[in-house]
């Protein structure tokens, strides 16, 4: 058995790779339970503090990947080891690399818990800087992908210097092939720089209405009043005619209602006052006219127009119920009765002697 293990291979024995392996396995299962340690108790002195610094510290533990630390441990095992220079450099590759994915993630974590943060202190009040922090958020994650990447192949000895070119030539063909992709990312920055909309407007695209959830590089995610999700691509969406509700200052009303023909003239000129008396004593309201409009076929039709000072719909609906209810009110005072569709049929009788022609 002695024998066995005294085998030499690669400069060391069969136990020294046995060594390596239990020192690597090692110091990997104990930086794992130190983190795990750290992590929880991080994490509950976190949350007993209002600072978010901690929190971001508390997050960064827990965050820490197992890769970077099985690099580690590879190094500790390799150094117990006689190896080459060449073996030697390779490890150390493969611990700088370990190490610049776990600041990449580190980063990504960084970022993200910022624009997390920062959303909940602007969603209500600027949900436009939200938007823009949040596509800008991830133009830097990318950004970093794309330097790390770089890094580890400049690491491992690619040139860099010519991928770089490659990448340009190659990035004209990827462009004509992907050219939809390409062109609702761009519609994505247009909507974050221009904002015809932000994450919370209630909005109407051709019959599809909702509130916009998310605003993707890709499509915008409205949820729907019926409750589904309702996914746009954003060339189609900046294509179509939107309506942002959210950014209405005030609500114009126009609704019309009809009295009978039988009303007699001096109360058909007294609705129009009554009405704007109505509307004015109602709260969240400016009245701008009420006209005796148009004879119909079976109504004398008013037209009133007025405006809720806010725009929400719940608020606008208690308006206009008070307001009907109101002129319900008034018109049964004043003896008006509300038309409906009637059909009055005038028969003539044939005096005594006359011949009916029909």
């Amino acid at each position: 058995m002695m024998d066995f293990l005294e085998k030499v291979i690669y400069h060391n024995s069969i136990l020294s790779w046995i060594i390596a392996a239990a020192v690597a396995v090692g110091a990997v299962i104990i930086m794992r339970i130190a983190k795990g340690i750290i992590a929880r108790n991080f994490k509950k002195y976190a949350e007993g503090t209002a600072n978010n610094i901690d929190d971001l510290i508390a997050e960064t533990i827990h965050k820490v990947n197992i890769f970077p630390l099985i690099t580690i441990g590879i190094f500790a095992g390799a150094y117990t080891l006689t190896l080459s220079g060449k073996v030697t450099d390779v490890i150390g590759t493969i611990v700088l690399i370990g190490i610049l994915v776990q600041i990449l993630i580190w980063a990504n974590t960084g970022i993200s818990f910022w624009v997390r943060q920062y959303r909940e202190k602007r969603q209500a009040d600027d949900p436009a800087a939200v938007t823009t922090i949040s596509a800008m958020a991830f133009v830097a994650k990318l950004l970093l992908w794309l330097l790390v990447f770089l890094l580890v192949l400049d690491n491992a000895g690619v040139d860099i210097t010519g991928l770089v070119a490659g990448l340009g030539i190659g990035g004209i063909a990827v462009a004509l092939a992907v050219q939809n992709i390409l062109g609702d990312l761009f519609s994505s920055l247009s909507i974050v720089l221009d904002k015809p909309f932000v994450i919370g407007d209630f909005i109407i695209v051709d019959n599809y209405m909702g509130v916009v959830e998310h605003i993707g590089l890709k499509t915008t995610r409205i949820r729907s009043l019926s409750g589904e999700q309702l996914v746009m691509g954003n060339s189609d969406l900046l294509k179509s005619r939107i309506r942002n509700y959210k950014r209405m200052a005030e609500r114009r009303i126009v609704f019309t209602f009809g009295v009978v023909y039988q009303t007699p003239k001096e109360k058909l000129e007294r609705i129009p006052g009554l009405v704007k008396e109505i509307v004015e004593q109602t709260d969240n309201t400016r009245f701008d006219r009420a006209h005796f409009k148009a004879f119909a076929d079976f109504s004398l039709n008013f037209e009133v127009v007025y405006y809720v000072t806010q725009p929400d719909y719940n608020l606008y609906m208690d308006v206009q119920q008070n307001i009907n209810l109101g002129i319900y009110k008034r018109l049964a005072e004043e003896g008006i009765e509300f038309a409906y569709p009637t059909q009055t049929l005038y028969i003539n009788k044939l005096q005594d002697g006359e011949e009916d022609n029909l």
